[in-house]
């Protein structure tokens, strides 16, 4: 049972590296008018990767200003997140295996 936890919460946390990573281009692609908003699909995309990468991103933009107008938050968020998964869940397996089984 701890094992499926913690797949579902590593799952998690690789999915929101991916929204964050696929948010952060297609912003760029926006920006250089690469692509277009008035598309439906690509305002849908948009819309959908920016609802579930703004609460993640949101802390780290109040500390962290924008360097020379480039915002480096999803860079930060990517390394916590990644070190969360790598660090953090291998840490809890154990007491979570003691109290689950």
């Amino acid at each position: 049972m701890t094992g499926f936890i913690l797949s579902i919460a590593q799952g998690i946390l690789q999915l929101a590296i991916f929204a964050i990573i696929i948010s952060a281009v297609l912003s760029w692609l926006v920006a250089f008018n690469v692509i277009n908003l008035r598309s439906q699909f690509v305002y849908g995309v948009v819309r959908f990767l920016d609802a579930v990468t703004r609460p993640i991103l949101r802390p780290f933009q109040r500390f962290i200003p924008p360097l020379g107008g480039v915002d480096i938050s999803p860079i930060i968020a990517i390394l916590v997140l990644s070190a969360a998964q790598t660090y953090l869940l291998p840490w809890l397996a154990r007491p979570l295996f003691n109290l689950i089984g």
